[in-house]
């Protein structure tokens, strides 16, 4: 018998200040049998990161969402559509290989690739010269410690405060908060 996704809720007031983007936004993330605490948790950094292109891209008249992710490969981790449905924004989360990243180049107006943990360098330093062309990818990497700490605060049940400025973001429950600055590859 196939395991089933485990349901998490998550409320995440977003204040980016960097590009006067205020709201609430109300998730539910699916995490797959094998999916990570963790990686869950980078999933819902990108989506906060990039909630204010809800505004500046599809000027509010649009869907900011989770896909299928691990359930579904040829669907991102988190996508930005506008109300034609046309896909503005793909994001990946983890090390994917270099074919889907440039499939999902051809795809999206923009994708965003943010690698996590200890063996993203090595990962980057091989597939680097594979991405060079696509114009439309940009790449960052979340250091090591600031997503471990993330899983602390995945929860059934989250209430958080998401606080970017000058590119880094602040990820908090009340009790726990968690800075984090991606680092930009490409």
């Amino acid at each position: 018998m196939a395991l089933k996704s485990t349901i998490f809720k998550a409320n995440v007031a977003v204040a980016d200040i960097d590009h006067g983007y205020y709201a609430d936004h109300a998730l539910t993330l699916a995490r797959h049998p094998s999916e990570t605490d963790e990686r869950m948790m980078i999933r819902l950094v990108a989506l906060a990161l990039n909630a204010h292109k809800l505004q500046d891209v599809c000027n509010g008249d649009g869907t900011l969402a989770f896909g299928a992710g691990l359930s579904n490969p040829d669907e991102p981790d988190v996508w930005l559509r506008d109300f034609t449905g046309e896909v503005k924004l793909w994001i990946e989360v983890g090390q994917p290989e270099d074919k889907p990243i440039i499939k999902a180049c051809g795809k999206a107006d923009e994708v965003i690739v943010y690698c996590f943990n200890h063996a993203a360098e090595i990962w980057w330093r091989g597939i680097e010269n594979k991405l060079t062309r696509p114009q439309n990818l940009s790449v960052f990497r979340v250091p090591t410690a600031a997503s471990q700490s993330l899983a602390a605060l995945a929860q059934r049940s989250m209430q958080l405060q998401a606080t970017i400025q000058e590119g880094a973001l602040m990820l908090g429950d009340g009790t726990h908060n968690i800075d984090i600055e991606p680092v930009r590859l490409k």
